[in-house]
């Protein structure tokens, strides 16, 4: 039986660099969106427990599938096995930003 891939996805959303793990990710019928499914969260046997990975569950609860735009979209890797999501803050050091416009210019919006 072969095992289904685990899928790392590090985005860009308000300001924060998320990073998740989902076990299935395709292109969306939406145009210009990514459709991810199954995310998958960390399990925890101990004590310790990581704040950022505690907001991202608390953020993603109830989520059967999630839009993400492609441009916000820093990079996708398939990893052999889940790690801990997060999210930080983007800093003016960091080498990730947003795409400075959008993905088309709907006909009529002027220029």
């Amino acid at each position: 039986m072969t095992k289904t891939p685990i899928y790392k996805i590090i985005f860009y959303n308000q300001g924060q660099i998320y990073e998740i793990y989902a076990r299935q990710i395709y292109q969306s019928d939406l145009y210009g969106f990514i459709e991810v499914e199954e995310l998958v969260f960390g399990e925890r046997s101990g004590v310790l427990v990581d704040p950022s990975e505690e907001k991202l569950k608390s953020e993603f609860e109830g989520v059967n599938r999630s839009y993400i735009p492609m441009h916000a979209i820093v990079r996708i890797d398939e990893v052999a096995k889940e790690g801990v999501g997060t999210i930080t803050e983007a800093t003016a050091g960091n080498n990730v930003s947003i795409f400075p416009t959008p993905a088309f210019n709907p006909k009529g919006s002027g220029e």
